[in-house]
């Protein structure tokens, strides 16, 4: 495989992000909800929640969505066409699952993951403006932890059935939603949710998938590598993603800004604000935004999954116990909440910190 000039991966991540931003203001005008053409925690919630949610409280708001599956497989069919697909993980799953599980309620308790903060302040919500200056400084305190020592262990090698495992679950939820219209009998389907139509979502997730493969797009990993290396080169990235749905979105006339009124969101500045400084402190530490995780998995990482499984997790604590935010505001318990996620997540990074200098200096010298 060719290596690529530097000035050249960078031209991919600014279209990539181009690319994606204009896409996701798309499946907006065909149908999904507003300001979120993609989000990976509010559709992977929207999945689980198809699969007997309506016992945690999601039923209005469970669907099978088809643009997270079709985007693992484009990743994956992008990663075995470019060499890139590699059997691994199998270490440091539970801390990886505790990381989905932290990221993902903070992000129910924002209204979005970290790439709907950037589609939000692309669709001129300002209240997004406020979450991304907690996800830069929840990234900042995740890149202070790495100077730390902190690292998630290497990954080893794993058999290609467990590589699989993600890759194969997405085929078999692209089949159902496929050969059922997206409401098969035995899931619970909100009749009010609000969807693109299925083919339209489908090619979309592909597309999406095989960009963000070819191009590493992560909408946490640029700010990280700015803060830690000081390469502001790395932004292009997100810098496209919120030029393309601004751009894409005044064409549609889907552009709006203001704090009041915005889809699926609500104003109180200081829970947005800490919601995403945890989920990006949470993204950080499990190495990549959840786009990057549904990527990694699509190559062959079985450790991401583990990160997937969390979130999964994380969606039916989240609305169980009635923490997730709606757009009237954020739940009574929220601040606490988060309070205790993060201080969740600097206790585990402390202890794997604290096990690979035990573990290094018990090692026999070379």
């Amino acid at each position: 495989m060719q290596a690529q000039s530097p000035s050249s991966a960078l031209w991919k991540l600014l279209l990539a992000g181009l690319f994606f931003g204009v896409v996701a203001s798309l499946l907006v005008y065909a149908g999904n909800p507003g300001n979120m053409g993609v989000c990976v925690a509010c559709f992977l919630r929207d999945i689980t929640g198809a699969f007997g949610g309506s016992a945690a409280g999601m039923g209005a708001l469970a669907y099978l969505r088809p643009e997270l599956p079709a985007l693992v497989l484009g990743a994956a069919g992008a990663a075995v066409a470019s060499g890139q697909f590699r059997p691994r993980g199998g270490v440091a799953v539970l801390p990886r699952f505790v990381l989905g599980f932290v990221f993902m309620v903070a992000a129910l308790v924002f209204l979005g993951c970290t790439v709907r903060v950037w589609l939000r302040v692309g669709g001129g919500d300002l209240n997004a403006v406020v979450g991304a200056v907690g996800l830069v400084a929840g990234i900042a305190v995740g890149a202070a932890v790495l100077r730390s020592g902190y690292a998630l262990p290497a990954s080893r090698e794993v058999s290609l059935p467990a590589a699989l495992a993600v890759p194969g679950i997405a085929i078999v939820l692209l089949a159902i939603a496929l050969l059922t219209g997206g409401a098969p009998a035995f899931l619970t389907v909100a009749p009010a949710v609000k969807r693109a139509p299925i083919a339209i979502s489908l090619v979309a997730g592909l597309a999406l998938g095989v960009v963000a493969q070819r191009s590493r797009l992560c909408t946490t990993g640029g700010i990280r590598d700015v803060i830690l290396w000081r390469r502001p080169e790395k932004l292009l990235g997100i810098a496209g993603l919120v030029a393309g749905a601004l751009a894409a979105n005044a064409v549609l006339g889907q552009l709006r800004f203001g704090f009041e009124g915005q889809p699926i969101a609500h104003t109180d500045a200081l829970t947005n604000f800490a919601s995403t400084a945890v989920a990006g402190l949470a993204a950080v530490l499990m190495g990549g935004c959840p786009l990057r995780q549904l990527v990694m998995a699509g190559e062959g990482d079985a450790g991401a999954g583990g990160a997937l499984a969390g979130m999964v997790a994380g969606a039916l604590f989240a609305h169980g116990a009635r923490l997730a935010s709606s757009p009237k505001g954020p739940a009574s318990g929220a601040l606490p909440l988060l309070a205790v996620l993060a201080a969740v997540t600097l206790a585990l990074a402390w202890y794997l910190r604290r096990q690979q200098a035990t573990s290094a200096a018990a090692a026999p010298d070379a």
